[in-house]
C-alpha cells in the first residue's frame, strides 16, 4: 500500500460549499419549453479541428421552473485526445444576469471533487456569487464530467453506501484483520464503480473537467474564461489556467491549492489543519457554560482523545442501529470544522456523545456524506474517489512509520484516524495525474484566496498557489472555516467583485480581518 492513498482512508476531506449546514438537496432538473435566448454564436478560433463538432455546438435552453434560470445539456468527447473514444454530456444551468447586457458567462464550481455545481447554483445561488456578480454575469453552473447529471460515477446503492460508509469493520484499529477486511472493502467498492459507471472512469479527471470546462466557455460564445472555484474548484481553476493561460478572462480562485504538493503531504498538511480548528473550537468552546470540557485547550483535547479511544472500542448505538465509531465521529467533527457556524452543533455533539448518546453526531456525518432519511442526495463521494485515483500519481512505497510519527507529532487527535489501506490501489482506471508548480505564463491576474484558520484547504496553500502563478495575487482573509468569499467580510467580498466585476486587481498584500 503507498502512503499517499493511506491518508484518506478514514475520512475523504470533501472541500465544497456542500459541506456546510447550509448546503443543497439533489433533484433532477424538469424539461421544460425549449427556450433559445442568449446562444451568442460559438467561439471556435484555433481549436483543434477534431473538436471542432463539439467547439460549434449550438445550445437550445429549457427554462428550470425556478424565474432566472435555464438549463440545457453539452456533449463532450470522453477523450479530448481521441475523440472517437465515444462522447458524454455535461448538464449545465445559467441564471441570467439580473440588469443590462450581461458582462458575459461566469462558469462557477463549488468544489468536492463531486460536489454539483447545477444544483449549488439552483438551490444556493447566493453561496455562489452575491447580488453583484448576479447583477453583471450570466452565472453558470454545471457539473463536471462524472458527477451529478454528467455521466455521473455509479457505485453502491444507499445500502451499500451505508454498509461502506458506516460498518464496522472487525478486528482492532491496525491489526492485520481489520486492515485486510478494509483492503477488500475498498476493492468491492471499485469494482462496484467499474460496473456500474458505463466505462467512464479512466476519463474522470481535473485536466479533462478543465478541457470541458473550456469547451463551455465556447459554446457560451466567451473569448476568454471569467472564472469563480471554490477550494476543489479553486485546483479546476489553476488546472485550465495552466492549460489555456491566453483563454484565461478575471478568475477568482478561493481556498487555493497547491498543485505542486505530493499526495502525502497533502493529507498530513490537511489534518493539521483539522487539528488547529480543533484546538480553535475548543478554546471557543471552554469561553462558554455549555462546553462538554474543562481545563485548557490542551486538556480538551486530551479529553477528545479519550473520548474518540473509547467510542472506537464500544461504539455507540444511533436510533436507527448504526453503530457510530470513531471514523464515524470524527466524520462528524470534520463536517461542522467547516465552519465556525457549525461549532454549536459540534459541542452538542460531542456533550451528547460523552454522555451515550449518538443522535447528533449521527446528524453531522450524515450531513457530510450527503445522507438524508436513509438516501443519499447525490453521487459526490463516489466522484470524489474516481477524481482522486485518477488526479494523484502512485507515489510507489513511502516510509509508513515516518508518515505516522509526522502525523502523530502534528496532529495527535485525528492521527490515529487518518490513516488505512490504500483506497486506490484496486481502482480500475490508472492515475494520469501529476503534482507539480503551475505557473500560467501569459494569463492575466489571477486572485487566490486564502483563510488562515482554513481546515481544509491550508493558508500554506493559497500562499503556494499564489507564489507559483505568473500574474497571481494573494488576499488573505484572517478568520476561521473553510473558504472567504460570501463569509459576510466586506473587504473580502469588494475584492472578489471589484475585480471580477469592473478588473480592479487587489492590493499586493490585502490582508481582510
Amino acid at each position: 500500500m503507498t502512503a499517499r492513498r493511506r491518508l484518506a482512508a478514514a475520512v475523504a476531506a470533501l472541500a465544497g460549499l456542500a459541506v456546510t449546514l447550509s448546503g443543497c438537496l439533489y433533484a433532477q432538473i424538469p424539461p421544460m419549453a425549449p427556450d433559445t435566448t442568449r446562444s451568442p454564436a460559438p467561439q471556435t478560433e484555433g481549436i483543434d479541428p477534431s473538436l471542432l463538432p463539439y467547439y460549434g455546438q449550438t445550445l437550445t435552453w429549457s427554462d428550470c421552473g425556478a424565474a432566472g434560470f435555464d438549463c440545457t445539456t453539452v456533449t463532450a468527447p470522453r477523450d479530448y485526445a481521441d475523440p472517437s473514444a465515444g462522447e458524454l454530456q455535461l448538464a449545465v444551468i445559467r441564471h441570467r444576469a439580473t440588469s443590462g447586457e450581461p458582462l458575459g458567462s461566469l462558469l462557477t464550481n463549488p468544489g468536492g471533487p463531486g460536489v454539483s455545481g447545477v444544483d449549488t447554483v439552483r438551490d444556493s445561488l447566493s453561496l455562489v456569487a452575491d447580488e453583484n456578480l448576479t447583477r453583471s454575469y450570466d452565472v453558470i453552473g454545471f457539473d463536471p464530467r462524472g458527477v451529478g447529471q454528467s455521466a455521473p460515477v455509479t457505485c453502491y446503492d444507499a445500502a451499500g453506501m451505508d454498509a461502506f460508509l458506516y460498518d464496522i469493520p472487525p478486528g482492532t484499529r491496525g491489526s492485520d484483520e481489520r486492515n485486510a477486511a478494509l483492503e477488500q472493502r475498498q476493492a468491492d467498492f471499485a469494482a462496484a464503480c467499474a460496473a456500474g459507471s458505463d466505462g467512464i472512469l479512466p476519463y474522470i479527471s481535473t485536466e479533462n473537467a478543465a478541457r470541458d470546462m473550456d469547451l463551455l466557455r465556447a459554446v457560451l460564445g466567451d473569448p476568454k474564461l471569467n472564472y469563480l472555484g471554490f477550494s476543489y474548484g479553486s485546483f479546476l481553476g489553476t488546472t485550465y489556467a495552466g492549460l489555456f493561460p491566453e483563454r484565461v478572462g478575471r478568475m477568482v480562485l478561493d481556498g487555493g491549492i497547491d498543485p505542486s504538493l505530493p499526495g502525502t503531504e497533502s493529507g498530513i498538511a490537511q489534518a493539521v489543519g483539522f487539528e488547529n480548528a480543533l484546538r480553535a473550537f475548543m478554546g471557543a468552546c471552554l469561553s462558554t457554560s455549555e462546553c462538554p470540557f474543562s481545563g485548557s485547550v490542551d486538556d480538551a483535547m486530551a479529553d477528545l482523545s479519550s473520548l474518540l479511544a473509547r467510542v472506537d472500542a464500544r461504539p455507540l448505538t444511533g436510533p436507527d442501529g448504526r453503530r457510530l465509531g470513531a471514523d464515524s465521529l470524527v466524520t462528524a467533527i470534520v463536517a461542522a470544522l467547516y465552519s465556525d457556524q457549525s461549532w454549536p452543533y459540534l459541542r452538542v455533539a460531542l456533550a451528547d456523545v460523552l454522555n451515550g448518546d449518538a443522535s447528533v453526531a449521527f446528524q453531522l456525518a450524515d450531513f457530510y456524506n450527503g445522507r438524508v432519511d436513509g438516501q443519499y442526495q447525490d453521487n459526490t463521494l463516489q466522484a470524489l474517489r474516481a477524481y482522486n485515483c485518477v488526479d494523484y500519481p502512485d507515489e510507489g512505497d513511502q516510509d509508513d512509520p515516518a508518515v505516522e510519527q509526522e502525523l502523530s507529532q502534528k496532529a495527535p487527535v485525528v492521527a490515529p484516524y487518518w490513516l488505512g489501506p490504500d483506497a486506490c490501489a484496486a481502482w480500475p482506471a490508472p492515475p494520469t495525474g501529476t503534482r507539480a508548480p503551475i505557473t500560467a505564463p501569459g494569463s492575466p491576474p489571477i486572485v487566490v484566496l486564502g483563510t488562515t484558520g482554513d481546515p481544509a484547504t491550508p493558508y500554506t496553500e493559497a500562499q503556494a498557489l499564489a507564489g507559483q502563478l505568473s500574474q497571481g495575487v494573494l488576499v488573505t482573509y484572517v478568520g476561521e472555516g473553510h473558504l472567504a468569499y460570501n463569509k459576510g467580510n466586506d473587504c473580502v467580498n469588494a475584492a472578489v467583485d471589484d475585480y471580477l466585476v469592473d478588473g480592479t486587481v487587489p492590493a499586493e498584500g490585502l490582508r481582510c480581518e
